[in-house]
């Protein structure tokens, strides 16, 4: 292999790590969009006094939870099957247990606010 060949396949392998590192930030940020629809969910618990039925604007809130947990999974999803596709040289890529452990505490803590609006 001439040293043009071990050039081209070291950019491959950066291109590589960038990758993993940029599907963990994806990760990152999708995790954070379903954490702004537990917010909007939350934040109906302020129309719930002001609004009657109140069973209907809980209803509202449980969609945005529901939808929550759905871009978890959705997440942890999009990002093992990335990493399934790419091999690391010089990053440290998240091992998979940690995205299926994140992704299930969030959903957990999601039905469990779920629970407590409805509770309220």
């Amino acid at each position: 292999m001439n040293d043009h060949d071990e050039m081209a396949e070291q950019r491959t392998n950066w291109a590589e790590d960038r990758t993993i590192l940029a599907n963990e930030r994806t990760f990152s940020s999708w995790m954070g969009t379903g954490l702004g629809a537990i917010g909007v969910a939350i934040g109906l618990k302020a129309v719930f006094g002001a609004f009657d039925p109140t069973w209907l604007a809980k209803l509202v809130a449980t969609v945005f939870l529901v939808t929550a947990i759905l871009i978890f999974w959705s997440a942890r999803a999009s990002a093992l099957k990335t990493l399934k596709r790419l091999s690391d040289t010089d990053a440290n890529p998240q091992p998979t247990k940690n995205y299926t452990r994140l992704t299930a505490i969030m959903s957990i803590a999601t039905v469990g606010t779920g629970i407590i609006l409805w509770l309220l």
